[in-house]
């Protein structure tokens, strides 16, 4: 870097916990800093987080970050956040939250979601005239599952009335941090889209709708005034300056949630250029040109952080975490049987143990629905499982049977993706923590049957795609230049004998959710 580049301090608020890094204009990641967060799991599906621990995290990892004096405090010249999506944070006139944040992953506010769309005549739960102004106006419709941000209010409202009566403005996450650190009550155009209250028609001129507002029975002074991603929303407050050690003159960019941010730094900016994530949860996204919804695989094109652009946006609950599952829950749980020694990076040890086991995992199938599922079906019933266990099956078969899951999930995603936009996605750019594996990038590429491109430091592709946003806002840089600035370390072509293989699975993967689909609800409704 010359002595006059400028830097981004990035930050990545997620479900375990927020990254802080410096991130150059041109969207080199210098340097980042993590500090854990805790989740607060409640009955009926309550998922929580306290936002007084994000904030407490965000400021110690940006101090132990700044503290290293990787590059001179005057060139620090903006702040770009980017959080987990989806969730509610209820504050009053002050900007104090006035309780927990409800995370993307809560789902008790189904049952408020499911009266507000309801009607005589149904398509997939819905009434139909209620359906269409949702889907024509925004191109989606509240999830019946209760894990968007209206269904959180609603809840809220119904549950909690007097901290629904003292809500100055509901938030996402990513706003809730720029309140903090501006004293601004803002939504981007694209952080408020799963509230659905807004129309979308007109993609450079996103604006609430009163009538989506009144058929979502809540109140409109509530709701914050909207921004675009890349507008600068004033300098950071001195007291917050002074906090983490910037100058007052910092200036902080509206920034995008985290499936925006991670499109930007995939480098997948094109129109159609897919991308997908292995991380906590996964997804496998492209940008549109055009509005187009597939409501029974519960995916749509919405406002995206760049202009002018929607995003297909679906998602998947569990990816990398079901890794993170079997680590604390089945190999090192808190019990009478776990030892006091363990392995110290047990993902190495999970790469090593899964390469051992043959592609196809001996016909073990892994279903990854720790969570219900989002997309290509909505459903909050059903749930994981390991299928054609024998008394052959070993730890290592349940590690690689997770790697091939999570894969043939996004297989079962791919198929209607490629549907909706009419086009083969040859190329795939894959980012994330679970890109990190060799193994599982292959994994990937054999079981999609695509070329998949490892974006270089594929960990960094959120912090980078913020930074790189928070350089666009300040006109460093274009977002048609990102493309060439991306640098791929691995390119991994799939292998037609394990495809092969993997297609006959494929089939029994997806026969295990239609046949066993009743019994989940039975279960667990």
């Amino acid at each position: 870097m010359s002595s006059d580049t400028k830097y981004i301090l990035a930050i990545d608020l997620g479900t375990s916990g927020p990254k802080v890094a410096l991130v150059s204009v041109l969207g080199d990641v210098i340097d980042h800093e993590f500090e854990k967060t805790h989740t607060i799991l409640l009955p009926q599906g309550g998922v929580e987080e306290d936002p007084d621990d994000w904030w407490r995290a965000i400021v110690k990892a940006a101090k132990r970050l700044l503290s290293k004096n990787l590059v001179p405090v005057k060139d620090i010249i903006a702040i770009c956040c980017t959080s987990q999506w989806s969730g509610t944070v209820a504050v009053d006139k002050s900007g104090n939250h006035l309780m927990n944040a409800i995370t993307w992953m809560d789902a008790r506010g189904a049952a408020h979601v499911k009266k507000i769309t309801n009607g005589l005549i149904k398509i997939e739960g819905y009434g139909i005239s209620k359906l269409y102004k949702w889907l024509k106006l925004t191109g989606g419709i509240p999830l019946r599952s209760g894990k968007d941000p209206i269904a959180h209010i609603l809840f809220i409202q119904k549950t909690f009335p007097d901290i629904y009566k003292n809500t100055y403005k509901f938030l996402e996450p990513k706003d809730y941090l720029n309140l903090k650190l501006t004293g601004k009550f803002f939504a981007s155009n694209e952080s408020i889209t799963l509230h659905w209250v807004t129309d979308n028609r007109d993609i450079n001129n996103i604006c609430y709708h009163d009538d989506l507002i009144k058929m979502a029975c809540i109140s409109k002074e509530k709701l914050p005034e909207l921004k675009k991603a890349t507008d600068i929303i004033g300098p950071v407050k001195k007291e917050i300056a002074l906090e983490l050690g910037l100058n007052e003159s910092t200036k902080v960019v509206m920034g995008t949630p985290d499936i925006h941010s991670a499109a930007i730094g995939s480098g997948a900016i094109d129109d159609f250029a897919g991308h997908v994530y292995v991380g906590t949860s996964g997804w496998l996204l492209c940008h549109l040109p055009y509005k187009k919804t597939d409501l029974f695989h519960n995916m749509g094109a919405l406002p995206s952080a760049i202009p002018g652009k929607y995003l297909l946006v679906n998602e998947q609950d569990i990816a990398g975490e079901a890794l993170n599952f079997l680590r604390d829950n089945i190999i090192y749980p808190e019990d009478e049987l776990t030892p006091d020694i363990r392995v110290k990076d047990v993902h190495k040890a999970f790469n090593i143990m899964a390469a051992k086991i043959p592609p196809g995992c001996d016909n073990l199938i892994f279903t990854p629905w720790l969570n219900g599922e989002r997309s290509p079906v909505e459903d909050r019933y059903i749930r994981s499982g390991f299928h054609n266990m024998s008394l052959n099956t070993t730890r290592a078969h349940m590690v690689r049977a997770v790697f091939e899951g999570v894969a043939f999930n996004g297989k079962w995603l791919l198929k209607y993706v490629e549907k909706l936009i009419k086009k083969k996605m040859e190329n795939i750019n894959i980012i994330g923590g679970g890109a990190t594996s060799d193994l599982w990038c292959q994994i990937h590429a054999d079981i999609l049957n695509r070329t998949i491109r490892r974006v270089k430091d594929p960990i960094q592709a959120n912090v980078r795609g913020a930074g790189l946003l928070g350089s666009v806002a300040l006109g460093y840089i274009k977002f048609d230049e990102i493309p060439e600035r991306t640098e791929f370390d691995s390119i991994f072509k799939p292998d037609p004998e394990n495809h092969k293989l993997y297609k006959k699975l494929f089939k029994q993967f997806q026969a295990i959710y239609k046949q066993n689909k009743k019994i989940y609800k039975r279960l667990n409704k």
